[in-house]
């Protein structure tokens, strides 16, 4: 691999290889051959690769040289350095035993649609830099709104329209902006200190940060609490109480945000008695569906998501378990004049007659940036290579195989559910023995050493120390990748199905893992002094 050396630089157009243009055709068919063949190789053998990178933070410098190369490089010798020094540092998020977090689900149309996507490199900020960006958008969106059967009110041909963002996190930003500036618009900015938050303790972080970002008190932030009677859903009367609460001490509630598929464990909050309470208060409401909502192109899932009408602004990804790649956020709003007016800037240099004419949409002003990707040439390729049918079959597909290893964890009695499974995740716990040794300390001690647990915090502390320990065990093999929650004070360990390469001889050989391992972690926890893991 070269380096920048003083003594031997070349600055003339032969150090490009003959290559002059950076965009030449040719070299850009030759080249671009090779990475197709490359990844199609990669993805033939993904998994063969340890799921989680096996590496030590810093290795990666360790390996490469301190400084850029003056001279050209072959794409030869770079995809030989992409195989031996940057695959052993990927966590293989398309491998079909990677459960972890939520899947990051690819295609061949969404890979496609990629390409295609940059190759084209437009900069899609307004109608008029690349009229069909914004127009596929706009249809695309309309159609995964129809797939989704949402009200027309959030349609581009009704009253309301879609966008493509980035991230939740851009969505959830953009709506609470919104909500923020429609409501400061009436009371007046001076009150932007008595506006707050609502979420429950199983919110993603990413409406936290939201609100930090749009200025709301850090104090004003609430994460209502959930319980295991409501399988950890927000219940709509402990959210008004709280509301009440907030409004008796002068507060102003502003923006609520239930889930459908939580990060946890895939919660569900009930869409429609939380629209009920927020209409009460005037408070904007967003739901997120960032995993589950693809799954709702399902009639037998499409229920999850009723009350939706009632709310203002819906999002899912995409890039989640919908098989298009990152980064590809689906938002659609009823009142998109409400984004505009929060979000838009109008300099001169972006004047034109199309924008003027008030026929357009102009992207820019329903999102953070100024620049915006041409995202919709992914979805659309997606939708039209698989079409309705195939889409809500894949899904099912993985539902079916969670259903599956939820089967064979039922069947073994050193296991637990721990959340009754919603989608296409199983939460599950190693469960510890009874009875464990102790260190010799003259308070837990009898005469074999070997006591019973005192009570009931006692066993969820060692339950939980038992679970992490087997997890990280269990990952360490690089055979599955796995990721935790804590929920009502339970750690468990999630099993999320939805790589698209996953099949069901994958969960199988999971499961067979999960077994192996669990007698090892449990003959070492009956034998050996666990207050020292």
């Amino acid at each position: 691999m070269g380096s920048l050396n003083t003594e031997n630089v070349l600055e003339n157009s032969s150090a490009f290889g003959g290559v002059t243009n950076p965009l030449d055709p040719e070299e850009f068919r030759r080249q671009g051959h090779m990475i197709i063949d490359f990844l199609a190789d990669y993805y033939r053998d993904v998994e063969k690769y340890p799921v989680r990178s096996q590496v030590e933070p810093g290795y990666l410098r360790k390996r490469l040289p301190e400084t850029a190369p003056y001279n050209p490089e072959s794409i030869e010798t770079i995809l030989q350095d992409v195989t031996t020094e940057i695959i052993p540092g990927l966590t293989h998020w398309q491998s079909p035993n990677y459960y972890a977090y939520f899947p990051s689900s690819g295609s061949v149309a969404g890979f496609l649609g990629e390409m295609l996507s940059t190759g084209f490199n437009v900069v899609g900020f307004n109608w008029m830099s690349s009229p069909a960006a914004t127009e596929l958008e706009s249809i695309v969106m309309d159609w995964f709104g129809k797939m989704l059967n949402l009200p027309k009110s959030f349609l581009f041909s009704g009253s309301g329209g879609g966008v493509l963002q980035g991230t939740t996190c851009e969505a959830i930003l953009c709506t609470l902006t919104a909500a923020r500036d429609r409501k400061l618009n009436k009371i007046g900015r001076e009150h932007i200190g008595r506006l707050v938050v609502y979420g429950s303790d199983q919110t993603h972080c990413a409406l936290q940060k939201a609100a930090q970002i749009a200025g709301i008190n850090p104090k004003n932030f609430r994460a209502v609490k959930t319980f295991k009677a409501n399988s950890f859903g927000l219940a709509a009367s402990t959210l008004r109480e709280v509301i009440l609460e907030d409004i008796e001490a002068g507060l102003i509630p502003l923006f609520v945000c239930p889930t459908v598929g939580t990060t946890s464990s895939t919660a569900v909050d009930p869409i429609g008695p939380i629209c009920e309470v927020a209409k009460e208060f005037e408070m904007w409401v967003h739901v997120d569906a960032a995993y589950a909502g693809s799954a709702c192109i399902c009639p037998e899932f499409r229920h999850f998501i009723d009350g939706v009408e009632e709310a203002d602004s819906f999002s899912l990804n995409a890039h989640k378990w919908f098989f298009t790649t990152l980064d590809c956020c689906c938002l659609w709003v009823k009142d998109p004049s409400a984004l505009v007016t929060a979000l838009s800037t109008n300099p001169e240099y972006l004047r034109n007659k199309a924008t003027e004419s008030r026929q357009v949409v102009d992207y820019k002003d329903w999102q953070i940036a100024l620049s915006r990707r041409f995202r919709s040439m992914k979805l659309w390729m997606v939708l039209r290579s698989y079409g309705v049918t195939n889409l809500r079959n894949f899904l099912r597909s993985h539902v079916k195989m969670a259903k599956t290893f939820e089967g064979l964890i039922g069947m073994d009695r050193r296991f637990e559910i721990t959340t009754p499974r919603t989608f296409a995740m199983v939460c599950f716990r190693l469960l510890p023995p009874t009875t464990i040794k102790v260190c010799d300390n003259g308070v837990h001690q009898n005469g074999n050493g070997v006591v019973a647990l005192r009570d009931e915090n006692e066993k969820l502390v060692l339950a939980n120390k038992l679970n992490q320990v087997y997890l990280e065990t269990v990952n360490a093999t690089g055979s599955v990748y796995m990721t935790h929650a804590v929920v009502g004070g339970v750690y468990m360990i999630r099993f999320a199905v939805g790589s698209t390469l996953t099949e069901e001889r994958h969960v199988i050989h999971a499961w067979k893992i999960l077994q192996e391992h669990a007698d090892l972690i449990l003959g070492k926890f009956k034998e050996e002094d666990f207050s020292s893991w």
